[in-house]
């Protein structure tokens, strides 16, 4: 894991105080929100077994939640709703939940590492770090959370739209997921523009 620490150590020696990592979930689903994380852990704290989110299996990023949660020096969940999706479009509303994330960490970092290679629609000074949620501790954790959030709420909302089986893909493309569609049509949190492309 102390990879994990390489070019965030590299950012803190170069001068800048604090950094927090930025990462999504969900911005490829049909249906429910996009979920952003921000985290700042502790310069060098190694949490046994984080790393990239896509990774781990649904039950190992529940258990690094409570410790990622306990032992971050500041951490943020927040989502931009499936009207902001359709109304601005997928990637300015990532934007837009990364940014509540941001705004809503206790501490204020000087640089937001933010995973992927597009960072213009962030409001504080940022910086792009490629496949971040497997090279950064703080992408890391911001992966976890984010992930963890959204299934979160796709099980909520598999329990308000049963017949969708969101419990199941969190909203994703699958076989299952198309049947209901053609069966029942799309519900209230489906994304209608993502439903368009598909025809």
């Amino acid at each position: 894991m102390p990879e994990l620490w390489e070019l965030e150590n590299e950012i803190y020696d170069s001068g800048v105080s604090l950094l927090c990592g930025v990462d999504e979930a969900g911005r490829g689903p049909l249906a429910g929100p996009v979920c952003a994380a921000a985290v700042i852990l502790p310069r060098g704290l190694e949490i046994p077994g984080l790393n990239d989110s896509k990774k781990l299996s649904e039950k190992k990023r529940e258990a690094l939640y409570g410790p990622i949660t306990e032992r971050a020096l500041a951490w943020a969940v927040a989502f931009a709703s499936v009207e902001e999706i359709e109304e601005l479009n997928i990637l300015e509303a990532t934007f837009l939940a990364m940014n509540r994330a941001i705004e809503q960490l206790p501490v204020k970092p000087e640089l937001a590492l933010i995973d992927g290679n597009r960072n213009r629609g962030i409001a504080m000074p940022s910086r792009c770090v490629v496949k971040g949620d497997a090279r950064c501790a703080d992408i890391a954790a911001a992966s976890v959370l984010a992930k963890v959030s959204r299934d979160r709420i796709m099980l909520e909302l598999s329990e308000q739209y049963p017949q969708y089986h969101f419990e199941k893909h969190k909203g994703y493309g699958t076989a299952q997921h198309y049947e209901a569609l053609q069966q029942y049509g799309p519900s209230p949190v489906h994304r209608l523009s993502f439903l368009r492309r598909m025809h």
